[in-house]
């Protein structure tokens, strides 16, 4: 939290002892524990409020799978696309091959680039699989 080691936190005694003196020293260790006493009874209260006033919904939740340090865009959109692709194969269509210049240049100037649309689930997973995203014409 502070960002300090072992080294950086003995250099901040001796000056605390040098500054503060040996004499009152103690009076301000002792406030010092009588702080962090009440900080970490305040944190448990607080939990514990939370806790009520959220109920027992929440306790169910898995807090590792919100970390935001997991999150992986790529994963989530495959896994998007994936779960919509089953039921509803209708209306995807892919391009049958990757755009190269020609066909590039063929959709800039007006001519639409070759896309079938796939007949069964199966396809729909299989073209998926293959690294292409379905997509839907209509929609683009």
């Amino acid at each position: 939290m502070f960002d300090i080691n072992g080294g950086e936190f003995l250099i901040l005694l001796v000056v605390a002892v040098l500054v503060i003196g040996p004499e009152r020293l103690p009076k301000y260790a002792e406030q010092l524990g009588q702080l962090a006493k009440r900080a970490r009874m305040f944190l448990q209260e607080t939990k514990s409020r939370v806790d009520d006033e959220l109920g027992e919904d929440i306790k169910d939740v898995d807090w590792a799978a919100l970390d935001p340090r997991k999150y992986d865009p790529r994963r989530i959109v495959r896994e998007a696309l994936l779960d919509d692709v089953m039921p509803a194969v209708t209306g995807l269509k892919r391009a049958t091959t990757p755009r190269t210049a020609a066909t590039a240049g063929a959709a800039t100037a007006g001519t639409a680039v070759a896309s079938t649309a796939p007949d069964s689930a199966a396809e729909v997973a299989e073209q998926a699989a293959d690294g292409h995203a379905p997509f839907d014409d209509e929609a683009t």
